[in-house]
């Protein structure tokens, strides 16, 4: 009797997508092709017409929707148990760096990477990185106010956060350093410490 088990139509599914998200992290979205996509799942190249069947760009919308949601979870994981705000946001830019760094120096962000590219050329796309960086946005906010940070002080924080994270990301690739995600880091703490109520 064989231990193999069938695969599932949505296992396949499933890794499309994430092979797509991991192509698209490291190569981008017009550098990457569906053949490669296909290899890296290990799915015959038909399979992804059949789940994506609007091609590259179904499959992009996907890919940044599903990664958007997991890197959500993933920010509201490290920062829900802990109480105090400015701590909380300094050590999440030191685990970036060290995520920065552990990737050698690779974008560790498929969103940001897909946006750069296609901003101005996608409106599908540009459409799906702007509603993830806002729910990123909003979720960041919501654990601010939480923690005292009025509105709109809390949303206003959370987005110069992100942009000083994506920013710091970038410069840290080109300069193969972690020195601009800490630098952005201490900057990141200063700006919610300057919000916090009786700071």
């Amino acid at each position: 009797m064989s231990d193999s088990k069938p695969v599932s139509a949505r296992d396949t599914r499933q890794r499309i997508v994430t092979a797509g998200i991991e192509l698209f992290r490291r190569r981008g979205y017009t550098g990457t092709g569906m053949k490669q996509i296909a290899e890296a799942a290990r799915a015959p190249f038909g399979s992804i017409y059949h789940f994506f069947p609007g091609g590259k760009a179904q499959l992009g919308e996907e890919v940044i929707r599903t990664s958007g949601a997991v890197y959500l979870g993933l920010v509201a994981a490290n920062l829900d148990p802990h109480e105090d705000r400015v701590a909380a946001t300094g050590d999440f830019f030191t685990a970036a760096a060290a995520t920065l760094s552990e990737l050698d120096f690779a974008d560790p962000c498929p969103i940001a990477t897909v946006a750069l590219e296609v901003a101005s050329t996608d409106e599908q796309l540009r459409t799906a990185t702007s509603e993830v960086f806002d729910s990123w946005i909003d979720g960041l906010a919501a654990y601010y106010a939480a923690g005292g940070i009025p509105q709109p002080a809390a949303r206003e924080t959370a987005s110069s956060v992100i942009a000083l994270l994506e920013g710091a990301f970038m410069l840290g690739r080109a300069a193969r350093s972690t020195a601009p995600v800490l630098a952005a880091g201490r900057a990141a703490t200063a700006i919610v410490r300057a919000v916090l109520p009786g700071e």
